[in-house]
């Protein structure tokens, strides 16, 4: 299979010209930007064709109407609208492999919180773990960079019922991120990583339809620079949207995502302030 099989230039294009906006199922704990204000939270409450409410990560809340449009999600203008409803069957299983507990009534977020550093990192933990997070009411935020996650974790005082989880990406000896990390020390924050330059090296390759990652020379753009090794002509932004269509399951993750991700929902769902 050539790195081409699976979708090409044209097809991922194909993708934005079927309808003016990318039509978006909302759920709790989905981040948004809103593109007027350039507010970025994440949902709160949602109502089709009314109101979407965000909450950034200092718990500031803000409402917005739901216009189509209005919103990005992933660097991509978006038409928001509520989950199709699916008929019941059972057993079935999250994306997560944890037994699927059904549909319940929305409930308040827990104070713990997972951060993550970007919101392609937050659109995955979504895609893969997101059914556990909303029945734990756990919510995951983007950090848009942790060169300054000791300031960022005094302001979100963390405590025993308000504990903090922090993903990293590239968390191996030596790293920036791995003194970011060691400059954090609190009994109520849990940081743990990967050593994946970044999240999209999380994904088995396989899963996207090549044999393994680009090796980007240091000093280059990764993103850019994995692009560009593979042929394509296309920005970050709608390259990441085809990637993650492609991700169905746990399964589909390198594990040292996995564990990382499942130890931090461990962490902030263990006496982490649950409602």
């Amino acid at each position: 299979m050539t790195k081409r099989d699976r979708w090409s230039d044209d097809d991922i294009l194909e993708t934005f010209r079927k309808r003016e906006y990318l039509v978006l199922e909302v759920r709790g704990g989905m981040t948004l930007t809103h593109t007027g204000s350039r507010f970025t939270g994440t949902v709160a409450e949602f109502s089709q064709g009314d109101l979407v409410v965000l909450v950034d990560r200092w718990g500031e809340r803000q409402s917005f109407q739901a216009l189509d449009g209005a919103f990005m999600h992933n660097g991509v203008r978006v038409a928001m609208r509520e989950p199709a409803s699916a008929p019941p069957a059972a057993p079935r299983f999250t994306a997560s492999g944890s037994i699927e507990a059904g549909r319940s009534r929305a409930r308040v977020a827990m104070a713990s919180r997972i951060w993550v550093e970007g919101i392609h990192d937050a659109e995955l933990i979504e895609k893969i773990w997101g059914d556990d997070l909303r029945e734990e009411a756990v919510v995951v935020e983007p950090l848009y960079g942790a060169d300054d996650l000791a300031t960022a974790v005094g302001k979100f005082r963390p405590g025993p019922s308000r504990r903090l989880g922090v993903l990293l990406d590239h968390l191996v000896e030596g790293s920036k991120e791995t003194r970011i990390a060691q400059s954090v020390k609190h009994p109520d924050v849990l940081i743990l990583g990967h050593p994946y330059v970044d999240i999209w090296q999380a994904i088995k390759p396989d899963t996207v339809g090549f044999a393994e990652w680009p090796e980007i020379p240091r000093g280059q753009p990764w993103k850019e620079g994995v692009i560009e090794s593979l042929g394509f002509d296309i920005d970050p932004g709608r390259f990441w949207t085809k990637v993650l269509e492609s991700v169905s399951s746990y399964k589909d993750i390198e594990t040292p995502l996995v564990n990382a991700v499942e130890q931090l929902i461990d962490f902030v769902t263990v006496g982490g302030g649950k409602p």
